[in-house]
Formats: C-alpha cells, structure tokens, sequence
C-alpha cells in the first residue's frame, strides 16, 4: 500500500512498510489468509491520511507520537486482521508497567489514551475487511477522577505579588478569568474590547502555532472584572503597540514551558505554596467565582463549557453551598417546619380561653412550654 498523502507532521509510516527482514506475521487458526488484508503499518497509513486533516493540532502531535512510540513498534507487521484481543490485552499489560511522568507506572488514563488510535484503526479495518474488532469485548480502563487544587483568594494575591513584576498582569488575568495556558498566550489585542469589557476567545496558541480553541464552546466572550481591565490597560502599555498582549522580547508568543520552568515553579516554591500545575488558575477562578455566588451558568459560559454539570461535578466539593448538596437546604425546612408547628400548638392551647377572659391569660415562658395567670376578680 503505497504511502500517500501530506506527510510533513505524519508518523514515520515507511520506516515499518517493508522493512529489511520483515514478514507479514502468521494469522490466527480461526481467521481466513488473504492478500488483501494490509498489515496495520500499511492501514494505518491510510488512516491516518483519511483522518489527520480534521484533528487539531494537538491531537495530531499526540497521535503522532503514540503510533511512533508505542503502536508501530509493537503491530506493524501484523495484518490487521491477525490481531487479537490476547494480543491487545497484553499489550496493555505491557503499558502498565512502563515509568510515567512522575516516576510511577502510566495511568489508567494514559493507558486509554494510547490504546483508543488502536482501537479506531482496528475497528475500522473490521468494518473494511470483514473480521471482528478484537476491541469489541475490551473495555477502558476505570479512571480515578482527578483532584483539583485551586488557590484561595489570599493565595492568589500571594502569587501575583510575589511574582516577577512583568508577569503580574499576565497572571491576574490568568487567575481571574479562567483562560487556558494557550488562550491567554494566544490573546491578541484586536480580541480586547475595553469599551464592551469583553475578551474575546477566539483562538490558542499550542504546539508552536496559533490554531481555534479546545472545543466549539471554547470560542465565549470573557466579561473583565475590574482587576483584570486594570491589568490589561497596565500591560497595553508594555505591549500595546504589538500583536499579542503577553510576549516575549521579541513580540512573539509566550513558551509556556519556558514560563512554567522560569517563571512559575520558582515562583511557588519562593513564597511556599503547595506545588500546583499552572492549569490550576482556571481551577481557581472556577471556584472563586462560584464561591462568591455567581450563577452556574453564568460561570459555564466564562470557562467556555457547554453546561453547568461539569461545574457541580468538578467544583461541587470546593463550594458546597452552591448545590444546596450541605444538608443546609433541609436543616433550614426543619427549622421552619418546626417553628409553624410551635407556632399552631400555641395558637390551638390558647384557643380554648379566647372566648372566656375570665378564666385567665396565658403566656409563654422559655423553656417550660406554658403558664397561666389566675383571673383578676
């Protein structure tokens, strides 16, 4: 199968199509030999060409990088219909033996990253060639949902006057408008409407080059509080006579590796706060936001989410109140409840003497339910 397409960010296909030695690998007793069948090395190929243009170019990086590093090494010269579930599973067992980021094994979740290009390929080789997905009785792995750690409001007013003075503004609208790494490095000027006090999300910056946003809810207008228009009047004097708000020296778009590396991590470790990944300023202005009573859904349009239920789901233990989820909803109907209660029982034990003044006045008294005056004569 020849290789086509463009083939400047593909993975590197041909170095597995005939390779010095190579053989297509025998099939299973129970599947049908054919030549027609391509190996996956070959399929792949042809998936990636029918697929690629339409991801962003972040998901063209990250697959690009588990097909060469994980996918190709261990499939290529198989047919695609000679891999089996037995196969896939203990390649998965394999994965989860390997040293991840942080010095322990890939996560589940990493895991599930790198085996759904496998699954798509061979899922789609199924359907083309007629033999069953092996993927068809395999499913994810569970996923442990992940902690949030968000900066108090004291915390981050810590930061943002610990920090380097030329990254103050930069970290305030980081902190206070819940903009991802690549939105705010991305942010140009034309997309600041200090008239309206609106930032407009309308592209990022990631991988190296300037692409839409993570999802179509992503594209939202920003209302600025008063800090952040502060901060953006402050740095259009820095940088306003360039093309991005927050640049380096020479105009062009902040290295978020370099400015974690640089600027972040010493930053922290500096004024002794927890160690937290730079994504937790959307986490923090999440929370801030939703503990000062903010609407839901208002808060789901500032984040660029579809709806309010990915709030309560991520946010829900941070701001308790916000889903009257506390007990607090309840115990105030029992308190309530309670008080109409007394307050009918004090009206049905008084009733009896409202006709007849002769026979005594009644009052309440704390703590020892009722008493009864005698009668004046």
């Amino acid at each position: 199968m020849a290789i086509v397409g463009d083939t400047r960010h593909q993975p590197n296909f041909q170095a597995y199509n005939g390779r010095r030695g190579s053989t297509k690998r025998a099939l299973p007793v129970n599947v049908t030999p054919s030549t027609h069948v391509p190996t996956f090395a070959e399929f792949a190929c042809e998936w990636w060409d029918e697929n690629s243009f339409r991801w962003k170019r972040s998901g063209v990086s990250n697959t690009r990088s588990i097909l060469e590093k994980h996918l190709l090494p261990q499939f290529a010269d198989f047919q695609v219909n000679a891999i089996n579930k037995a196969q896939v599973l203990k390649f998965r067992a394999q994965l989860a033996r390997l040293p991840g980021r942080t010095g322990e094994n890939l996560s589940n979740k990493r895991i599930n990253n790198i085996l759904q290009p496998l699954q798509s390929i061979l899922d789609e080789a199924a359907e083309r060639f007629g033999f069953v997905s092996p993927f068809r009785s395999i499913k994810r792995l569970p996923v442990r949902k992940s902690d949030i750690h968000p900066f108090s409001m004291k915390e981050a007013w810590q930061f943002i006057d610990g920090v380097r003075q030329d990254f103050r503004n930069y970290y305030v609208v980081r902190f206070f408008t819940g903009m991802r790494t690549g939105e705010s490095d991305g942010l140009r000027w034309h997309n600041v409407d200090f008239e309206r006090g609106l930032i407009y999300v309308r592209e990022a910056f990631t991988y190296g080059a300037m692409d839409t946003p993570k999802t179509s809810e992503s594209e939202r207008d920003i209302q600025m509080s008063s800090v952040v228009r502060e901060a953006l009047l402050k740095q259009k004097e820095s940088t306003g006579d360039g093309e991005f708000v927050f640049c380096n020296n020479k105009g062009n778009q902040l290295d978020k590796d370099n400015v974690s590396k640089r600027i972040w991590y010493p930053t922290i470790e500096k004024l002794g706060l927890e160690k937290r990944r730079p994504y937790q300023t959307r986490h923090t202005a999440a929370t801030l936001w939703l503990a000062s009573g903010e609407s839901p859904e208002w808060v789901a349009m500032q984040l660029g989410h579809s709806s309010s239920q990915m709030l309560f789901q991520t946010y829900s233990r941070y701001v308790p109140n916000i889903t009257r989820k506390d007990g607090s909803a309840m115990e105030e109907l029992i308190r309530n409840g309670l008080k109409e209660t007394l307050s009918d029982l004090h009206r049905a034990r008084l009733a009896p003497y409202a006709d007849h003044p002769s026979q005594g006045k009644c009052s309440e008294v704390s703590g020892s339910g009722f008493a009864f005056s005698k009668p004046s004569i």
